[in-house]
């Protein structure tokens, strides 16, 4: 198979639901594909960051997104409880703080990058606590292993604030078509890959017919 100068990039946000329903089949695909496609982990930047509650409102409209992703993948699981008032989470949009996250995370430990997502979104999805919060990111941090003094000190610093803007910058050059969103690149051409919340095989059989057209 001719896979030389081949990327997929996964595009993504830790705080993006479809994201977290995506997860298990995106890792089917990973685990299918041929170790000579680089994959390339791009943190989309889904909302700014804000000291603002969220509207009740949104909050009200993005449960309502979590109940229309049990619909269409099936065995996701969410916490309801965040968007209960009595619950202490006090919700923002802002899912910035996370992308950082998972940077200052790689920065310390490069094959923490996707332990931090899944950690992220588990604490989040499952236990209903609030990764736009600053304190939240640092406990997650220590759950896998990471020197929490270092992570408060990476996740602030100017190194990784110009690496989320040039992967945030990237990321929206690739693809406008939201989160998650999987980009190949084959020599110098870019390809998006439709995506297929329940069925890695179709995703990639398309990764394959672009490498291999004729096949």
């Amino acid at each position: 198979m001719a896979t030389n100068n081949v990327t997929l990039y996964y595009i993504h946000d830790p705080m993006c639901s479809w994201c977290w329903g995506f997860r298990s089949t995106w890792q089917q695909l990973q685990q299918n594909l041929s170790s000579a496609i680089e994959v390339t982990y791009l943190v989309g930047g889904l909302a700014a960051d804000t000291d603002q509650p969220m509207p009740i409102a949104m909050q009200q409209s993005l449960a309502a997104t979590w109940q229309r992703i049990q619909q269409h993948i099936p065995g996701t699981q969410f916490n309801y409880d965040f968007w209960n008032p009595s619950s202490n989470t006090q919700p923002r949009r802002a899912t910035y703080p996370s992308c950082r996250a998972v940077l200052a995370a790689k920065a310390q430990q490069p094959s923490s990058e996707q332990a931090m997502i899944e950690a992220i979104q588990q604490v989040y999805y499952l236990q209903a606590k609030n990764p736009a919060n600053l304190d939240v990111l640092t406990a997650v941090a220590e759950t896998i292993d990471l020197q929490p003094d270092q992570f408060l000190q990476d996740i602030t610093s100017p190194a990784i604030e110009q690496e989320f803007l040039r992967q945030l910058a990237q990321a929206r050059q690739l693809s406008n078509q939201g989160f998650p969103s999987l980009v190949l690149k084959h020599g110098n051409s870019h390809h998006a890959i439709p995506l297929d919340y329940n069925n890695s095989q179709t995703m990639k059989q398309a990764i394959l017919t672009i490498i291999n057209p004729q096949q």
